[in-house]
C-alpha cells in the first residue's frame, strides 16, 4: 500500500518569519530520515514544495479553465512537503510519520493518507481506466502489486 504523509504548519504556529538562517542540525535531521526510509525500502518519493506564490492555481467553472488570482489560503493551511511511502498497514505509515522530523514549518502537523489503488476502484470503473490509459495504468499498478 502507498501512502502519503503531508507536512503544514501547525494551527497554533506564529506567522512565519524568514529564520535566522540554515538550521544545519535540523537539515541533517530531515536528510538522515530520508537516507533510512530508502534504506528500509519504503521511500518512493519526497519533497518539498516551494511557496504557493512561486506557482499557479488554476479553477474550473462551468467546464472551463481559468488561473485563480490571489490570495492564497493563509500559509498555515498549505502543504510545505511530502513523503510518499510503500509500507504493508495504515500502522507502520503512522509508525514512519511518528519518527520523522518537523520543525523546518515549525510545528509540522503531519497527515497520512492512502494512496488510492486498483483494488479501492470499482470494477466498471476500473474498466474505464484501463481503456482509456492502458500503458499509464499498467505502469502505475502493476509497479504497486
Amino acid at each position: 500500500m502507498r501512502f502519503i504523509i503531508t507536512a503544514q504548519a501547525g494551527t497554533n504556529d506564529p506567522e512565519q518569519a524568514a529564520g535566522p538562517g540554515l538550521d544545519e542540525a535540523l537539515l541533517t535531521a530531515y536528510m538522515r530520515f530520508n537516507e533510512e526510509m530508502h534504506k528500509a525500502g519504503v521511500l518512493v518519493a519526497s519533497e518539498g514544495l516551494n511557496p504557493a506564490a512561486r506557482g499557479a492555481r488554476i479553477g474550473v467553472a462551468k467546464g472551463k479553465r481559468y488561473v485563480v488570482d490571489g490570495p492564497f489560503a493563509e500559509s498555515k493551511e498549505l502543504v510545505g512537503g511530502f513523503y510518499i511511502v510503500e509500507v504493508g498497514s495504515l500502522e507502520e505509515a503512522i509508525s514512519w510519520a511518528l519518527r520523522a522530523p518537523c520543525g523546518l514549518g515549525t510545528d509540522d502537523v503531519l497527515e497520512v493518507r492512502q494512496l488510492t489503488g486498483a483494488g479501492d476502484v470499482p470494477p466498471e470503473v476500473l474498466a474505464i481506466i484501463k481503456s482509456a490509459a492502458p500503458t499509464w495504468s499498467a505502469s502505475v499498478w502493476q509497479a504497486r502489486g
